[in-house]
C-alpha cells in the first residue's frame, strides 16, 4: 500500500485537534452512528480539562487507496520537545495559522524545526469563518515568516489552503465551494512525498513516542526507517553511542487505524507502528535486527531552561492526604517520566530528600506535578529558577531569553510596557493589530516572566493575550525585583476560625477559608506591606456569662483568593514552598519555625553584604 506521513503543527488554540476530528470523520474512520467526543485525539484527562494538547499522538486514515498517517502535536511552547522528535517520523507537515491572530511565537518555532528538516509545509489558513478574519494579510505574514527563517526557494513556493476545521471544509481559494475536506486529502496525496526508505535492508526504527499499557507493558511508537518488522522477530536495542541496551522479541506489532491500534503480523518500511515486548528501550533508542550494529541518527532536543526542586512533604500535615510520600517513590516516578519525556531532565539535589527537575517552562512542570498529585503523590515544590550558563568565549554569565508577543487593548498598553521594562524587557516592535488592540513584541529574560502572567491579566482586565517563545541565551540582565508584598504567616496549629480571619482581613488578602487546617509556618494570605507578619488564625472570641448590651456584628468575610497550581508556583519567593497533595495546594515557608526563619534570613543578608 502507498503511504503518506504528515504532522499537523501550529500555535496553541489554532485548531489542530478539531481539524483532525473532521479528517477522521470524513475519511470514514468512524461508523455512521458512532458517538465520538469532541477533540477525540485529546484522550488524557488533563488535556480535556485544559482544552490543550499535551502529548503527540498518531492516527491513520485511508484515502483513495493510500494510507495517510497523521500525527497531532501540542501547540504550547513548553511541549516543544514533543514536536521536535515527531518531525523525524514524517515527510510532510500541515502548518495551521489562525485567520485572525496570524503567525504567533509557536508557529515560528514549529516552522523553524520543519524547515530545518527540509520539509516543504502545506500552509492552511484556518478559522476563515471568524468575523475578524483577515486571511490575505495573514497569508502575507506567513510568507514573510518563511523568508525571515531562511526558507529555500522551493519551500517558499508552498501550497496554501483556506479552511474551517470546526465546520469541516478546506479549499484552495477563499471563494471555493466550502463543501468538505477532500481538497486537503488530495493535496496531501499530490504534495507530500512517499517515505524514502530501504525495504531490503535489515529492520531498524527509532522510538519517538513511549507509552505504558497495563496489559502490554511499554509501547514504543516510531517510523520504520528500513526493512520489515514481523511479530516475534528477534531485535536488539541500541543507544546513540552504539551500546546495546537489551535484546528481545517484538511480541506485539500494531499499526494505526482511526483512533485504534490494530494488531498486525508485518509492517513495511516507511509506516508508523507501535511495538511491545521490550522492557528497557526508550526514546530515542534504535530498535533493530541483530545484524544492525550502528544506531540511526536522532534529532537533538533543545535543552531545558527552567528548574524546580521537588521535595518530600515534611510539613505537619504530611502523609495524611496522599498514598505516595517517600523520596524513593518520588525519585522512581521522576526518572520514569524522563524516559518518555525527552525535554525533562532529573538529578538528585544537594538538599536532603529532594530532586532538581529541569524542563521548558512553568506549564510543562505544572502538568507533571498535577499528574503526580492525581496519582496520589505528596510533594513540596520550590520556586522556579532559570538555568544559566557561562559563555566559553567571553566568560560571561548568560541566561535564557524569551520573545513575548502581547496583544492588548490600547488603553492598557502603557501599563504593560511599564511592567515589562521593570522586568528587563526590551521592546522590539509596537503596532496596531485592529479592533482597538496593539501588538507588542518584547525580548525579556525568562526569569522576568516568572509570576508575571497573573499580574498581566489583572492589569489588562482579563482581555490581554501573551504568547512566548524561547529565544536563546544572552548576557545576564542584572537583578529583577520579585514580589513586593510580604506574607501573613500562621503562628499556631489547628483550624482557621471565622472570628480570627475577620480581624485579619484588614492586614491583607487571605488565601484560606474558615475550617481550613493550618499550622505554624503556613502562608494564610498576602500582607498589605512589604514585611512578613506572624498572625493567629485560630483565635476565638472570649465568651462570658455576662450579656452584652449590643448584638454581635455579622462577621462577613471577603472571599479568599484561590490559586491554581501554576499560579501558586509562580507566586512564591525563594524562602517559600508550595505543598501539593491529592486534595490541596497550600503555600508555606521553607522553614516553619519563626526563629529558624530569622536565623537563615540573617545569614542570607550577611552573605549578600
Amino acid at each position: 500500500m502507498q503511504l503518506r506521513n504528515v504532522a499537523i503543527i501550529a500555535h496553541v488554540d489554532h485548531g489542530k485537534t478539531t481539524l483532525v476530528d473532521n479528517l477522521l470523520k470524513q475519511a470514514g474512520a468512524f461508523r455512521v452512528n458512532q458517538h465520538v467526543a469532541e477533540r477525540a485525539m485529546d484522550r488524557n484527562d488533563l488535556e480535556r480539562e485544559r482544552g490543550i494538547t499535551i502529548l503527540a499522538k498518531s492516527t491513520a486514515v485511508e484515502w483513495k487507496g493510500v494510507k495517510i498517517n497523521i500525527v497531532d502535536t501540542p501547540g504550547h511552547a513548553d511541549f516543544g520537545g514533543e514536536v521536535e522528535r515527531i518531525l523525524s517520523m514524517v515527510d510532510g507537515a500541515i502548518v495551521l495559522c489562525d485567520a485572525a491572530e496570524g503567525p504567533l511565537p509557536q508557529t515560528k518555532f514549529v516552522l523553524t524545526k520543519a524547515l530545518a528538516r527540509g520539509l516543504k509545509p502545506i500552509v492552511v489558513i484556518n478559522k476563515v469563518d471568524r468575523q475578524d478574519a483577515r486571511a490575505d494579510e495573514v497569508l502575507n505574514e506567513v510568507f514573510d515568516l518563511f523568508a525571515a527563517l531562511g526558507a529555500s526557494d522551493d519551500q517558499l513556493d508552498f501550497h496554501t489552503m483556506f479552511a474551517s476545521g470546526r465546520q469541516g471544509w478546506a479549499d484552495l481559494t477563499m471563494d471555493g465551494p466550502r463543501k468538505d475536506l477532500s481538497p486537503m486529502f488530495d493535496l496531501i496525496l499530490s504534495h507530500v512525498p512517499q517515505p524514502t526508505v530501504d525495504a531490503s535492508a535489515p529492520f531498524a526504527m527509532n522510538a519517538s513516542i513511549l507509552e505504558a499499557d497495563p496489559f502490554l507493558g511499554r509501547i514504543l511508537t516510531g517510523r520504520i526507517e528500513q526493512g520489515i518488522a514481523k511479530t516475534n522477530m528477534p531485535v536488539r536495542v541500541l543507544r546513540q553511542d552504539g551500546s546495546i541496551v537489551e535484546t528481545g522479541r517484538l511480541t506485539k506489532l500494531m499499526t494505526f487505524s482511526g483512533l485504534d491500534r490494530v494488531p498486525v503480523d508485518e509492517v513495511q518500511a516507511g509506516d508508523i507502528c507501535a511495538i511491545a515486548g521490550l522492557s528497557d528501550a526508550t526514546i530515542p533508542d534504535t530498535i533493530a535486527s541483530p545484524e544492525v550494529t550502528e544506531p540511526l541518527p536522532a534529532i537533538p532536543i533543545d535543552p531545558p531552561t527552567l528548574s524546580m526542586t521537588f521535595r518530600i512533604n515534611d510539613g505537619p500535615l504530611g502523609g495524611r492526604e496522599g498514598k505516595k510520600v517517600t523520596s524513593r517513590q518520588i525519585r522512581d516516578r521522576l526518572f520514569k517520566e524522563t524516559e518518555g519525556n525527552v525535554a525533562i531532565k532529573v538529578k538528585v539535589s544537594e538538599e536532603v530528600d529532594a530532586f532538581e527537575v529541569a524542563g521548558r517552562g512553568e506549564l510543562q512542570l505544572g502538568v507533571l506535578i498535577e499528574t503526580m498529585r492525581r496519582e496520589g503523590f505528596e510533594l513540596t515544590i520550590g520556586r522556579p529558577r532559570v538555568l544559566t550558563q557561562i559563555n566559553p568565549e567571553t566568560g560571561e554569565k548568560e541566561e535564557p531569553f524569551e520573545e513575548a508577543l502581547i496583544d492588548v487593548d490600547e488603553e492598557y498598553s502603557g501599563s504593560v510596557v511599564e511592567k515589562m521594562s521593570l522586568r528587563k524587557g526590551m521592546m522590539q516592535d509596537m503596532r496596531p493589530s485592529g479592533g482597538g488592540k496593539v501588538r507588542l513584541t518584547f525580548h525579556i529574560p525568562s526569569r522576568g516572566l516568572i509570576g508575571y502572567h497573573g499580574e498581566f491579566m489583572t492589569d489588562t482586565r482579563g482581555t490581554g493575550m501573551m504568547n512566548r517563545l524561547f529565544l536563546g541565551y544572552q548576557p545576564w540582565a542584572g537583578p529583577i525585583s520579585g514580589r513586593v508584598k510580604g506574607s501573613l504567616i500562621s503562628n499556631s496549629d489547628g483550624e482557621a476560625v471565622q472570628y480570627a480571619l475577620f480581624a485579619l482581613q484588614e492586614r491583607g488578602q487571605l488565601f484560606v477559608d474558615p475550617g481550613h487546617k493550618v499550622y505554624t509556618g503556613l502562608i494564610l494570605g498576602e500582607h498589605s506591606r512589604e514585611n512578613d507578619l506572624d498572625v493567629n488564625p485560630i483565635k476565638e472570641k472570649k465568651l462570658t456569662n455576662v450579656r452584652a448590651a449590643g448584638k454581635d456584628e455579622a462577621l462577613l468575610l471577603i472571599p479568599p483568593r484561590r490559586m491554581s497550581l501554576e499560579q501558586a508556583i509562580a507566586y512564591i519567593e525563594d524562602d517559600e514552598l508550595v505543598e501539593v497533595t491529592p486534595s490541596a495546594v497550600r503555600l508555606r515557608k521553607r522553614y516553619l519555625d519563626p526563629n529558624e526563619r530569622k536565623k537563615h534570613a540573617r545569614r542570607a543578608d550577611s552573605e549578600a553584604a
